[in-house]
């Protein structure tokens, strides 16, 4: 069976929602899929900037998630390699607040017209029709399409068929954890960070009772099963923290095995997306799919909703005509692959080093905060504590502009 459509998305994540429903508010639908059966809520939790907020509030949602998750004030930064004070970092003038995946993607998918995600649709193989791509799926189903977008994360089908090389790994990993204190936790409404000793950890409030943390280390190859076994998973990472605060190490003990998640930390390396194919004719990628980062700015989820509102911005304009629908285009096919291709030229160079920035300077970021060297320990402690700090928010300025 093959089925015609105008917009086919791969992957429901935050990138291809986001998209879809950009799409949406501009009147152009979209058939979004996804490869399980479930949205999934993978990593539990996100920091999310101004430059996201600008992006949310684009697609009308933004206003709804503020109510459900508390604005941060500042980011208290400690050392476990030295008695040096924590120092502390004002968010005054910026909006910073750990956003649930679960609520965002769910939100994201609630605005959406009913049908628009088609789940357990698992991209097999992509081929050319024409002006039109081809896009065969696990249960035998074909879909022809007029624009291919790729949302489909680390491990993108179409950022393959685009010859974008798998991710590197970092050389490091992280675990991320989620709990629920059940009557309140007590924390006031700061970004607490650890860092020292090739460690990195820290944990924000989302609202009154969740909370998120992380920690992300340089592994040795005996530590790579740790993955796949919850119990030795939380027993590495306490004795991982135990030169954190209490309050650190309260958040991880009370962590049940599954609000935990471990994986390797990968990136793109910043040369492909100056050289490779983001977009390529009526084909692109967005989010992990196109710039995949180590987590140390907190940009990974901001960066995918700033690429869904340029990219639906960029469609837009290159499949409606003033007062007119996609339906009532009576262009020939040419034309308008043409003016496709154009609008993913236009979001990919609006998109290039956008990404070459976030992912250069996220590694750099981490592997100073990472280093064990006591060299590059001290001066981390001594100088360079407050100018990483500083890099969160300069990074988070960026205005992807509106839908229009």
């Amino acid at each position: 069976m093959e089925i015609v459509e105008d917009v086919v998305i791969v992957g429901a994540g935050i990138a291809g929602l986001t998209t879809s429903l950009g799409l949406h508010r501009l009147g152009i639908r979209s058939l979004v899929l996804e490869s399980s059966d479930k949205l999934r809520m993978t990593g539990f939790a996100f920091m999310t900037w101004n430059n996201a907020w600008r992006a949310l509030d684009a697609i009308g949602i933004g206003e709804s998630l503020r109510q459900q998750h508390d604005l941060l004030l500042s980011i208290v930064v400690a050392s476990t390699f030295s008695d040096k004070p924590a120092s502390e970092i004002s968010f005054k003038g910026y909006e910073l607040r750990c956003v649930q995946r679960r609520l965002l993607l769910e939100t994201l998918a609630k605005e959406l017209p009913s049908g628009t995600i088609r789940f357990s649709s698992k991209v097999v193989s992509i081929e050319e029709s024409g002006y039109f791509k081809r896009v065969h799926l696990a249960d035998g189903t074909i879909l022809k399409t007029k624009v291919l977008i790729g949302c489909d994360g680390v491990n993108s089908v179409v950022a393959k068929w685009l010859g974008l090389q798998k991710p590197a790994f970092a050389g490091r990993s992280a675990v991320r954890g989620y709990i629920n204190f059940n009557g309140g936790h007590g924390f006031a409404p700061k970004l607490r960070q650890f860092i020292g000793k090739g460690v990195r950890s820290g944990f924000l409030p989302c609202d009154d009772e969740h909370v998120y943390w992380f920690m992300t280390w340089t592994p040795a190859s005996k530590e790579e099963e740790l993955e796949e076994d919850p119990v030795k998973l939380k027993q590495f990472v306490t004795s991982k923290l135990k030169d954190t605060s209490d309050e650190m190490k309260s958040v991880v003990e009370k962590t049940t095995l599954d609000g935990l998640v471990s994986s390797p930390l990968r990136y793109r390396r910043p040369w492909e997306l100056l050289w490779g194919n983001i977009s390529k004719g009526n084909v692109c990628v967005a989010g992990d799919a196109l710039h995949p980062m180590t987590p140390d700015l907190g940009q990974g989820g901001c960066s995918a909703l700033e690429d869904g509102i340029v990219l639906a911005r960029c469609l837009g304009e290159a499949l409606l005509k003033p007062g007119k629908k996609i339906k009532d285009e009576a262009d020939d096919e040419e034309k308008e692959y043409k003016r496709i291709e154009m609008g993913l030229k236009k979001f990919a160079q609006q998109r290039r080093w956008r990404g070459i920035d976030l992912i250069s300077t996220s590694y750099i970021v981490g592997s100073i905060q990472q280093n064990n060297g006591k060299i590059m320990n001290l001066l981390r402690d001594m100088f360079l504590s407050r100018f990483l700090s500083g890099l969160l928010l300069s990074k988070s300025s960026f205005d992807c502009g509106m839908l229009h």
